[in-house]
């Protein structure tokens, strides 16, 4: 099985911005898909989770997140807030890259940087749906892109269409004759 890369990493965030940035003038306001959060929101949660996992694989934090946090202006357009997104995917995509294979960060328990990119390109495939339903743009998060998510994060996870088993397990879809999942994790932590 071949690790989650940074050109995963950029390649999940530019599959982002191509969707996205086409509907960049409509109300963001409004909630993404089944979230709490609006689509403006969810798409600065993005660039955050970017930007922690960049700090955890270069920081080499061993036993909990680094204690800082990204801060979008709340007066920042969508098209900015998904130039957010592209910047700190370059940084995520530059830690991996800087990274020793064999280096380890906290993300509960012990994470490779493979690991990280792996949950960097989770974060922004699944919001990017989230995002899009909230928008009402059809699109599908990519087969291969769901595939290493699912091979990575989710070992357990049943056979089938790699998008719709990825929906399912993170409680976003139906698959027959499963029951719909409420509640989820991944695990990226290495054993």
């Amino acid at each position: 099985m071949s690790p989650v890369t940074s050109a995963d990493v950029r390649d999940a965030a530019d599959e982002m911005i191509r969707v996205l940035t086409p509907h960049r003038a409509r109300d963001w306001s409004i909630p993404a898909g089944t979230l709490r959060w609006s689509c403006w929101t969810t798409a600065a949660h993005v660039a955050h989770d970017l930007l922690a996992y960049a700090g955890q694989v270069t920081g080499l934090a061993t036993d909990a997140y680094l204690p800082y946090d990204l801060q979008v202006s709340p007066t920042a357009s969508p098209e900015r807030v998904l130039d957010v997104v592209r910047a700190c995917a370059g940084l995520l995509a530059v830690a991996v890259d800087a990274a020793e294979p064999t280096a380890r960060a906290w993300h509960f328990g012990p994470c490779d940087p493979a690991g990280f990119a792996a949950m960097g390109v989770a974060e922004t495939v699944l919001h990017t749906h989230d995002i899009t339903i909230g928008l009402g743009v059809p699109w599908r998060p990519p087969q291969w892109l769901s595939a290493l998510v699912l091979r990575r994060l989710f070992p357990d996870a049943p056979p089938g269409d790699a998008h719709d088993v990825l929906l399912w397990m993170t409680g976003r879809g139906e698959l027959p004759g499963r029951e719909r999942r409420t509640s989820w994790s991944w695990r990226a932590a290495l054993d």
